[in-house]
């Protein structure tokens, strides 16, 4: 039986997921893939399975946050999952990574959703395993990688970007920003901390790739080809770290 939302089963989906957080960016992801199978696209949730260099690959979306995710989370869990990848786009903190990954260590659980899960205590830890395999992957397309702590916000206006309602409402952007690089915090998302926390309870290898697309309330972004670019050159880096994962584990 096919799960509720994302219509998957244990026939239809590899032990190694990649999540997108844009159901239009796994097309892209597809695009490696040898021989994908569309399995749906319900909702936010677009998921392919096929293989890269012969390794069984399950790519899907998540859309915008972390309830969703953890819904992705879960269904893919049901359906035999053992390593989960994040792979999207991130709001830089630091001004000289704009076009460059960050792939967090750990995560700051300023969503709610987790919180469901676990009580907030609970650390939001990346699999080092994982992070250590990307980080060396990045570096063999060429390409910087930071690794830090990230921060995990569920509002976006609220939080993140300046709107014409966050401003009537007298909302400080600036504030979120100030403190959050005190603490030395390299990025901010929506999806991290709650797909890092599941995936650690769950017992599932997690970390999360992504490129900074953006920098704190989109002074600068990537936009045009470079975004293009940007984002095709994320989805071949992440499957290509799990090919690696997969070949350093199985010998």
């Amino acid at each position: 039986m096919s799960t509720l939302y994302l219509g998957a089963d244990t026939s239809t989906v590899a032990p190694y997921v990649l999540f997108s957080g844009d159901p239009f960016r796994v097309e892209v992801l597809k695009k490696y893939l040898e021989k994908p199978q569309h399995v749906a696209f319900k909702r936010e949730f677009n998921t392919y399975t096929g293989s890269y260099k012969g390794v069984p690959v399950t790519v899907t979306s998540t859309g915008i946050g972390a309830p969703s995710a953890a819904i992705a989370m879960e269904e893919m869990y049901e359906s035999g999952m053992k390593v989960a990848v994040r792979m999207g786009t991130v709001m830089a903190l630091q001004d000289d990574m704009l076009g460059h990954f960050i792939i967090p260590i750990a995560a700051m659980r300023r969503e709610s959703t987790s919180k469901t899960y676990v009580e907030e205590s609970y650390p939001a830890v990346a699999d080092i395993e994982l992070v250590n395999i990307m980080n060396q992957t990045v570096t063999f397309f060429g390409k910087r990688y930071l690794n830090g702590v990230n921060c995990t916000m569920d509002g976006f206006y609220s939080k993140m970007h300046d709107s014409k309602f966050s401003k009537e409402c007298g909302i400080n952007m600036l504030k979120t920003f100030e403190e959050l690089k005190k603490l030395h915090v390299t990025g901010i998302d929506m999806e991290s901390s709650c797909m890092l926390t599941i995936g650690r309870l769950m017992g599932v290898k997690t970390c999360i790739v992504t490129m900074a697309t953006v920098l704190e309330n989109l002074k600068e972004v990537l936009a045009g080809q470079d975004r293009i670019d940007a984002e095709d050159l994320l989805c071949r880096v992440v499957l290509e770290g799990l090919y690696r994962y997969h070949t350093q584990n199985v010998e």
